[in-house]
């Protein structure tokens, strides 16, 4: 499915940079209580967003939870039946035309003419953008190669496996040098190498200064990508924090040892797990923690492949919140919880 190697290293800074307060202040994207009714349906329900500048944001949520929704409200695309949107400062839908030149955007999948090729597709693109037609060829170019499509482009997209149709999505988000990505589920039909290329290309993008706002149902995409995240279950936000945040240390340890019968031996009721690569969960004694708890298993004999602090995983986290999908019934979520 992987039709190159993204190239990395050389990402341009964005058109517009960011002016004013340091990006840790900035909010590029705020809703206040944006609500989308279908008849006595709530797709999105009563949610304040915040995505600062420089963030590498994960928006997460079942299926039917409001995720698209929520993220074609914020490109002007569906308007809200309530609430307040602002995206680079700017109202929208009111003023989505000042922004749009400063973001990229793939939502509910690429869209493309499939009789036409990989370059015809971006070369239209591009033409109904900002961008003036003696560097098109080049921000073509550039885009393409920097998705590794450059060896497929003049092969009519019709033929393109869902990877590759992904890759050229990406690409017309990229044809601005946007501020700000708005990508929905990129790395769907993609394989793992492709994954990680897309990554490594999201962090590079955001490191040179593009914000980042991704909407997957891939946990550990958002685990490996992003730095804050926000959970939405049945239209409402039920957490919003940064991901370190989520997934705190819970006070105990994670041993792993060839030795595990006399591991046990040793620590005795002070196992209260097993994790499923076959370690073992365990509370420390006093106050001495994990450099303690080495030490005592040493002395005994034990030995240690690895020790390290147990921490709260994100999946834990989402399920616990959530449900399985648009489906569930019961009681509604009532604001905005803390793992």
């Amino acid at each position: 499915m992987s039709t190159g190697r993204l190239v990395t290293g050389s990402v341009p800074a964005p058109r517009h940079p960011l002016p004013g307060p340091p990006p840790e202040a900035r909010l590029v994207i705020e809703t206040r209580g944006l609500t989308k009714r279908y008849g006595a349906q709530a797709a999105v329900d009563d949610v304040d967003l915040h995505v600062r500048a420089g963030q590498r944001y994960g928006f997460l949520g079942p299926n039917g939870s409001g995720k698209t929704t929520l993220v074609r409200m914020l490109l002007g695309l569906v308007f809200p039946t309530r609430g307040e949107i602002r995206v680079l400062g700017h109202e929208v839908p009111r003023q989505v035309h000042e922004i749009l030149p400063r973001i990229g955007a793939m939502v509910e999948g690429p869209a493309a003419y499939g009789h036409l090729s990989g370059r015809s597709n971006l070369d239209l693109l591009d033409a109904s953008g900002p961008g003036r037609r003696s560097g098109r060829r080049r921000r073509v170019d550039d885009a393409l190669e920097r998705v590794g499509l450059a060896g497929v482009d003049r092969r009519a997209v019709r033929t393109y496996s869902l990877g590759m149709r992904q890759r050229l999505g990406l690409a017309g988000a990229l044809l601005t040098q946007p501020d700000l990505l708005i990508l929905d589920e990129p790395t769907n039909g993609l394989d793992p190498h492709g994954i990680r290329e897309i990554r490594e290309l999201l962090v590079e993008l955001n490191e040179a200064g593009t914000t980042v706002f991704l909407s997957s149902h891939l946990l550990t995409e958002i685990e490996a990508l992003c730095t804050d995240v926000g959970v939405v279950d049945r239209g409402r936000l039920v957490l919003e924090e940064p991901l370190d945040a989520v997934r705190r240390e819970t006070g105990r340890v994670v041993v792993d040892t060839p030795d595990v019968d006399r591991a046990l031996a040793v620590l005795g009721a002070a196992v209260v797990a097993r994790t499923e690569a076959g370690g073992l969960v365990v509370v420390p004694a006093d106050d001495s923690g994990a450099q303690g708890l080495a030490a005592h298993l040493v002395g005994a004999g034990v030995r240690l492949d690895a020790l390290a602090p147990e921490k709260v995983s994100l999946e834990d986290v989402v399920v616990k919140l959530t449900g399985p999908g648009s489906d569930r019934a019961g009681e509604r979520s009532g604001g905005v919880r803390r793992p």
